[in-house]
């Protein structure tokens, strides 16, 4: 009863109702809520917090960051299910428009980041990962002869490495200038033929694809192996790209993840153009499990600046 009576308090004022209504359908932080409501940011934090304190939202920190989104699990996440259809009307509507901007607009800033350092970004890299040979820790966990999918394939190291032992190497990447330089690498060293037709020296054909990860180029069913390189932390909404990579895995493939391990260095952020300060290993667990995988192995490796990476398998079944 209690909760029930705190649940309802928190949503009987205008502002909450219109702040649930969108956070049920989005993850955001208080500097986009603010944009998306219109409002200061002392008055949308204080109705946060009498929204979290009631159940009603889930509080992420990520550093120095706080994202808010609909709770996952409770009463107030019981509630909010039930009040779904009455979020859908039309005075709803306006909200929802705002809050999908705001994170496609965090989208686009990403892909712009990417677009700007493409040209050396390659040296952004080894600053980090130092002696880790990333691109051969992952090529050695591909099954050979399969059709592979590097998803978020920048400028296309991976692509060179993995050509070697796939049949076909599919590259996808939202940055056209990363997309540009992937298919310089692998024309300059002879690697690259159109829509997977065997190059001529014997290695895989590459397709290179621009496309968003949450809406893949690829046909359902299309790759036997799929890998997320040092890309699920740049995402909005993780538990999409890896519902897309299931849907273009075929059953019984593979899926490689590589990704830092939850750290604490705000400054990856402003260097590196990071969304998340690393991945929780059983909360990536959990999205593998939302996403339709059966999560597999999982092992780390030392890296520059006290990070490490972790390097995560799981199968669709």
């Amino acid at each position: 009863m209690t909760d029930l009576l705190r649940i309802h308090k928190a949503l009987a004022d205008e502002t909450r109702l219109r702040l649930a209504g969108i956070l049920r359908r989005f993850e955001l932080n208080v500097g986009e809520l603010v944009a998306v409501m219109g409002m200061s940011q002392p008055r949308i934090s204080r109705h946060l917090k009498i929204l979290v304190e009631a159940g009603l939202v889930d509080c992420r920190r990520e550093g120095l960051w706080a994202f808010y989104c609909a709770a996952a699990t409770g009463p107030g996440s019981e509630v909010l299910g039930i009040s779904a259809g009455f979020m859908d009307r039309p005075e709803f509507a306006a909200d929802a428009q705002r809050a999908e901007a705001a994170v496609r607009e965090r989208v686009q800033a990403t892909r712009r980041f990417f677009d700007a350092v493409a040209g050396h970004w390659r040296d952004l890299s080894r600053e980090v990962l130092g002696e880790l040979d990333l691109p051969g820790v992952i090529a050695s966990r591909v099954p050979e002869g399969a059709a592979v999918a590097d998803l978020g394939c920048g400028p296309g190291e991976l692509l060179e490495r993995l050509s070697g032992s796939a049949c076909l190497v599919i590259g996808v990447d939202n940055s056209p200038r990363m997309l540009e330089l992937a298919g310089q690498r692998l024309n300059d060293n002879g690697k690259h033929a159109p829509e997977g037709r065997a190059s001529h020296n014997g290695r895989a054909g590459v397709s290179l694809r621009l496309g968003d990860l949450t809406h893949l180029p690829l046909r359902e069913g299309e790759a036997q192996a799929a890998v997320f390189s040092m890309v699920l932390h740049h995402l909005p909404d993780p538990v999409a790209a890896l519902s897309e990579a299931r849907r273009v895995l075929c059953p019984g493939g593979r899926l490689i993840i590589a990704d830092f391990d939850r750290h604490k260095n705000e400054a990856m952020r402003v260097l590196y153009g990071d969304a998340r300060l690393g991945l929780d290993r059983q909360q990536l667990r959990t999205w593998l499990e939302e996403a339709g995988f059966m999560p597999g192995l999982m092992e780390l490796y030392p890296a520059n600046q006290g990070l490490q990476v972790l390097i995560a398998e799981a199968a669709r079944p």
